[in-house]
C-alpha cells in the first residue's frame, strides 16, 4: 500500500475545492467594444464626402476612382464592424446593399432619378416591414426599442403580469410600432426629397460627384436627425408607459 496515495477524504475534499473568483473571470466572454461614434461619422460621412467634392476632378483621381474611394471607406466601415462584433446585423447588410447600388447606378452612369428611388425605398421597405411584423410573433418594435440589450424585458414581463397590465402593454408596444414605422416613412420622404432636390448633373461628371457628396454630408441633418427625433420620441412613450403599468422607475428597468 502506497502511504502517499490520498486518502478517500482527501480526494473529496480536492474535488469540492471551490475555483478562486479570479479563475472565474477568465470564462466570462470579453465585453463587446462599443461603436465610435466619431470613427462612424467620418467614415461614413466626412471623408466620402471630401472625397467627392474635392477629389472628382481629373488632376486628383478623376470622376469614377473619387465615386470607388469615397464609397469604399463606408463599406470597410460596415464590413470591419461585422468582423468585429461577429454577429450579422439586417439594418448594417441593408446600408451595404445601398451604397453598392449607389455605385452600381453611379458607375453605369443611368439616370440619377434611380438613386433618389433607391434611398425611398430602402427606409419606406424597413417602415412597412414594421407594420407588416405587428401581426407576427416577432414585432420589429422588439428589435429597434423593447430589447434585452437596453431594458430588463423579463424584470418588465413579470411585474406587467403581476399587475395584470399585460394586455395594455401590448397595446403601447403596437403603438410606439407605428411611431417607428412613422420614423422609416419619413426618412424615405426626405431621402426622396433631398436627392431628386441635388442629384441634378449627368453620371460621370465632376459635378454629379460633387452632388453626391453635398448629398452625404447633408444626409445627417436633413435625413437622419428629424427621423431620429421622431424615434425617440417612440421610446420615450414606451418608457413612460412602462413606468405607468409596472410602477418601476426608469433606472430599475434600463440595462447597465
Amino acid at each position: 500500500m502506497n502511504d502517499s496515495a490520498p486518502s478517500n477524504g482527501e480526494q473529496s475534499r480536492s474535488q469540492t475545492t471551490p475555483v478562486a473568483p479570479g479563475n472565474s473571470e477568465l470564462t466570462k466572454p470579453a465585453p463587446k467594444k462599443r461603436e465610435s461614434l466619431l470613427g462612424n461619422i467620418l467614415l461614413n460621412i466626412v471623408i466620402p464626402t471630401l472625397i467627392l467634392t474635392k477629389l472628382s476632378g481629373d488632376e486628383y483621381l478623376g470622376t469614377r476612382w473619387a465615386l470607388v474611394v469615397a464609397l469604399a471607406f463606408p463599406l470597410a466601415y460596415g464590413l470591419r464592424d461585422f468582423l468585429v462584433r461577429r454577429e450579422f446585423n439586417v439594418f448594417s447588410a441593408l446600408g451595404a446593399i445601398s451604397i453598392l447600388l449607389t455605385g452600381g447606378i453611379s458607375l453605369l452612369e443611368l439616370d440619377p432619378q434611380y438613386i433618389a428611388i433607391k434611398e425611398a425605398a430602402i427606409p419606406g421597405l424597413i417602415g412597412l416591414a414594421t407594420l407588416l411584423s405587428m401581426k407576427t410573433r416577432f414585432p420589429l418594435v422588439k428589435t429597434f426599442l423593447y430589447n434585452d440589450k437596453v431594458l430588463k424585458v423579463d424584470l418588465i414581463a413579470e411585474r406587467l403580469e403581476q399587475q395584470q397590465n399585460t394586455a395594455h402593454f401590448n397595446q403601447a408596444l403596437r403603438n410606439a410600432s407605428y411611431l417607428v414605422a412613422l420614423s422609416f416613412f419619413l426618412s424615405s420622404f426626405l431621402n426622396y426629397a433631398l436627392a431628386k432636390w441635388l442629384l441634378v448633373s449627368d453620371p460621370g461628371t465632376v459635378a454629379f460627384n460633387e452632388e453626391l457628396g453635398k448629398m452625404t454630408a447633408l444626409s445627417f441633418p436633413v435625413i437622419a436627425l428629424p427621423a431620429t427625433i421622431v424615434m425617440a420620441g417612440a421610446l420615450m412613450y414606451l418608457f413612460k408607459r412602462i413606468k405607468q403599468l409596472t410602477q418601476l422607475d426608469f433606472e430599475e428597468v434600463v440595462n447597465s
